[in-house]
C-alpha cells in the first residue's frame, strides 16, 4: 500500500521538480543577451588587459606562463557571479510575483522547489563558464591535468553560490538588496581569492590571512585540475567546499521551510 502511494508522490516531485528547472534554464537562454554576452565580453577584456598586455611581461608562475595561471580564476568568476545572480533574481521576482506562494502551497516538498532553483543557477554558471573557458583557449593552451577534479569543483562551486544566492533572495525586501551581497562581498572576496596571484607572492601575515577566505581554495582547486598548480590542499578544498555546501543547503531548506520573508 505504501509503495503504491509513495510511486505517484515521487511522480510529481519528480514532474514538479523539472518543471521548475525547465522554466529557469528558459528564463536566461531567453535572455541570453543579458546572461551570456556580458560576462563573456567582461572576462575577455580580462584576458586582453591582464593576461596578454601585462601578462606577457610577467615570469611564469609554478611553471606556468600568467596567462594559463589566471585563466581558472577568471572562469571560476564568471561561475561564481552568474549562478548567484542567477537564483538571486529569479527567486527575488517569485516573491515580488507572488508565484512562490502557489508553490509552497503545492503538494511537493521543499526540497523540490529548492534544488529547482537551484539547477537553473548551476545551469547559468556553468554554461557562462564554458563560453569563458573558450574565449580562453582563443589566448593560451590549457593541459586539463585533472578532468575529475576540474569537472567536479566548478559543478561543487556553481552549487555553492546558487544557494548563496537563495539565501540573498529570501531575504532581500527591495531590488537594491540583492545587489549588496554581490558588491560588497563576492567582489571582494573574489578579487582577493588568488585570480590574479599566487599566495606565495604575498607577505606572511596577508598569506595567511588568505586562507580564511574560501573562495581561495575554489580557485586553487579548480586550478590544480586545469593546470596541476595550487597553493592549498586539493583535499582541504575539496572538504571546505562540500561543508558549505551542506550548511547552505540546510539553511536555505529551513528559511524555505519557516516561510521566513515569504509570508507575512
Amino acid at each position: 500500500m505504501n509503495q503504491v502511494v509513495l510511486k505517484p508522490l515521487r511522480q510529481v516531485f519528480w514532474h514538479a521538480f523539472w518543471a521548475i528547472a525547465a522554466k529557469e534554464t528558459r528564463r536566461y537562454t531567453r535572455i541570453w543577451i543579458q546572461t551570456l554576452v556580458p560576462p563573456a565580453i567582461t572576462m575577455t577584456l580580462y584576458f586582453l588587459i591582464f593576461g596578454h598586455l601585462i601578462g606577457s611581461r610577467i615570469p611564469q608562475i609554478d611553471g606556468v606562463s600568467y596567462m594559463a595561471f589566471i585563466v581558472p580564476g577568471i572562469v571560476m568568476m564568471a561561475v561564481i557571479t552568474s549562478s548567484y545572480a542567477n537564483v538571486t533574481s529569479s527567486f527575488f521576482g517569485a516573491k515580488m510575483n507572488r508565484y512562490v506562494e502557489e508553490m509552497l502551497v503545492a503538494p511537493v516538498s521543499n526540497n523540490v522547489i529548492l534544488l529547482g532553483f537551484v539547477c537553473g543557477g548551476v545551469g547559468r554558471g556553468l554554461l557562462v563558464g564554458l563560453v569563458v573557458l573558450l574565449i580562453a583557449l582563443c589566448f593560451t593552451h590549457l593541459p586539463m591535468t585533472h578532468w575529475l577534479v576540474t569537472l567536479s569543483v566548478i559543478f561543487l562551486t556553481a552549487v555553492l553560490f546558487a544557494l548563496g544566492g537563495f539565501i540573498n533572495a529570501v531575504y532581500a525586501r527591495k531590488f537594491d538588496d540583492i545587489a549588496i551581497v554581490p558588491n560588497f562581498v563576492l567582489t571582494p572576496i573574489t578579487y582577493l581569492g588568488g585570480v590574479f596571484y599566487s599566495l606565495h607572492m604575498l607577505p606572511p601575515f596577508w598569506r595567511g590571512l588568505s586562507h580564511l577566505n574560501p573562495v581561495v581554495y575554489m580557485v586553487n582547486a579548480f586550478r590544480y585540475g586545469m593546470v596541476g598548480v595550487a597553493d592549498v590542499p586539493i583535499g582541504l578544498a575539496y572538504g571546505i567546499l562540500l561543508l558549505t555546501i551542506a550548511v547552505f543547503y540546510f539553511y536555505a531548506w529551513r528559511l524555505l521551510r519557516d516561510g521566513v520573508g515569504l509570508r507575512g
